[in-house]
């Protein structure tokens, strides 16, 4: 699944085998705990979203807290925003003093970030947001916070792209070159498709978008770069869904990652008053899914503006850490198999072993197609216990009927009545 594109030589491997990551959403932005595109929705000025900069003071922030959390959930990587459409820095850019170490905190936060992680031994990854509100030469379109405000728009209508573009690509020069290695690059976004009658949005001719990742493969040979360039990439990132099936190009498949939220609104930021939370077993499910389509899944926390992740965020984490502990080989280094599990089941597999999760608990019997006298053993992966198997004998139709509507070719697992105390039960195939 590696791209051919000469501008892509991603070192892939240890990402497809990865699987489960954790994305940060933070700055600035937690401080009104309205969302990270609050400044866009309610059409905020520098000068009044000013305010949240000189009060970010996050006095409880401790990024060991958050790696563990996220090694404990079972994540193997990490990328953190180290700036977003606020134009809000995390580290201490040469580039400018809207960034954490000219706030009241007076520290950079990326590196204490990216080394807690890096102990704990999860991969990293730097999101950048090539959307910048505050910076006065970004040019105003249809996205912009004031794009409704026809007086503002006139009076700076003469601003400089080009130097808006040396300062977008001296920032990811400096996001490449102070952290040593760096396994993904998450760019965001262009949004050339979208016209008003006044402007268009930002694609790959604004970015320069082949330059541009000329010099990221320059400065990180073998980094991961995500899609959104408008010049393909090394993996692409559907937001906030799941595909039907495993994604393609072509007719052949290619790496991808979704990212999702845990609320149900689709914040990526810290929201105070929100009240929809994912449940723990509709993100393993998710996490699941994905894994059985052949892609990865980048799980969203945004911390508030102490430095904390949510209690919601950590029962989650926690949850799903439990999850994990039990079943994690039937996620990492998995991917789609070539059999068709049963009705509300998902497949994951790893060479010779075959994982079957079953989303709701049959009685008694389970029937797997195509699969007769091609697994040598069957447990449940919770404890390792033993799965009975059992075939259709032609010889013998009441014994088919007892164990149940089995058709020709396949394997019937005959199951406890009582399920596994777990959040999603996983049966281990060994193939023969």
């Amino acid at each position: 699944m590696e791209n051919n594109n000469p501008l892509y030589g991603s070192d892939s491997q240890w990402f497809t085998n990865a699987r489960f990551g954790l994305f940060i959403h933070w700055g600035i932005a937690a401080l009104p705990a309205r969302q990270e595109w609050m400044r866009h929705y309610e059409e905020i000025s520098n000068e009044d979203y000013q305010k949240y900069y000189d009060h970010f003071d996050p006095d409880l922030f401790d990024p060991r807290i958050w790696a563990a959390e996220a090694r404990n959930a079972g994540m193997k990587y990490l990328v953190v925003v180290s700036k977003h459409h606020d134009g809000f820095c995390l580290w201490d850019s040469a580039l400018t003093d809207y960034k954490a170490n000219c706030t009241p905190y007076k520290k950079d936060l990326l590196q204490p970030i990216l080394k807690a992680f890096g102990d704990e031994g999860l991969r990293p990854g730097l999101y950048y947001s090539m959307i910048d509100w505050h910076h006065p030469e970004f040019t105003v379109d249809g996205l912009h916070p004031q794009r409704n405000n026809r007086e503002f728009r006139e009076a700076q209508a003469g601003r400089d792209w080009n130097k808006y573009l040396d300062y977008m690509y001296g920032q990811i020069r400096e996001l490449l070159t102070q952290f040593g290695k760096i396994d993904i690059l998450w760019l965001d976004f262009s949004y050339s498709e979208m016209i008003w009658d006044w402007c268009k949005g930002k694609g790959k001719d604004d970015w320069q978008s082949e330059k541009l990742l000329e010099m990221v493969r320059n400065l990180q040979p073998g980094i991961m770069v995500n899609d959104r360039l408008e010049i393909g990439g090394d993996f692409v990132t559907p937001e906030e869904y799941q595909p039907r099936e495993g994604m393609q190009k072509d007719g052949k498949p290619i790496i991808w990652e979704t990212c999702q939220t845990m609320n149900g609104n689709g914040a990526w930021g810290y929201t105070r008053d929100n009240l929809t939370w994912k449940s723990t077993e509709m993100l393993v499910k998710t996490l699941i899914d994905a894994v059985s389509k052949g892609g990865n899944f980048l799980l969203n926390v945004g911390s508030n503006a102490r430095g904390e992740l949510p209690p919601q965020a950590v029962e989650r984490l926690r949850g799903i850490g439990e999850w994990m502990r039990l079943h994690a080989r039937s996620i990492y280094g998995c991917g789609k198999s070539e059999f068709t599990p049963p009705e509300d089941c998902r497949y994951t597999q790893n060479g010779k072993r075959l994982y079957l999760h079953v989303y709701s608990w049959p009685l008694k019997f389970l029937h797997l197609d195509d699969l007769e006298n091609r697994v040598e053993y069957a447990q449940l992966l919770n404890d390792g216990s033993e799965i009975k198997m059992k075939v259709i004998d032609p010889k013998q139709p009441a014994h088919n009927i007892e164990i149940g509507e089995g058709k020709p070719g396949s394997l019937t697992l005959e199951l406890p009545i009582k399920p596994p105390d777990v959040t999603v039960p996983v049966i281990e195939l060994f193939l023969k």
